[in-house]
């Protein structure tokens, strides 16, 4: 299983975990929702839950519960900015089919 996390990422991670002056790194999952199926979720982890596994790259930690792991095994984590929108960026390998309006995908 792998999760990869662009140096873009993982300092964006970074640089909003020190502004929230806590946390451990982000988590990263998926929900049921939209046309297609599943949705991404992202969020700050100040501790490790049962049932997670870490992935560490360039000094930054995402936890992903083990349930997740199917939908995002080999997932890469970009961070990007085209003109003056900035926003993270999947790059999901199993998705097979992606909503008219990008809120949700299937696998």
């Amino acid at each position: 299983m792998s999760i990869q996390l662009t140096e873009s990422a993982a300092r964006q991670i970074d640089k909003q975990l020190k502004k929230r002056g806590k946390g451990i790194g982000l988590r990263l999952g998926v929900r049921q929702s939209g046309c297609s199926g599943y949705a991404y979720l992202l969020d700050y982890a100040d501790e490790i839950a049962a049932g997670e596994q870490i992935f560490e790259q360039h000094g930054v930690k995402v936890l992903v519960r083990d349930d997740d792991l199917p939908v995002l095994n080999g997932i890469q984590l970009d961070y990007t900015r085209e003109g003056i929108s900035e926003a993270f960026r999947f790059h999901n390998p199993n998705v097979k089919a992606t909503c008219g309006c990008g809120e949700s995908f299937a696998v």
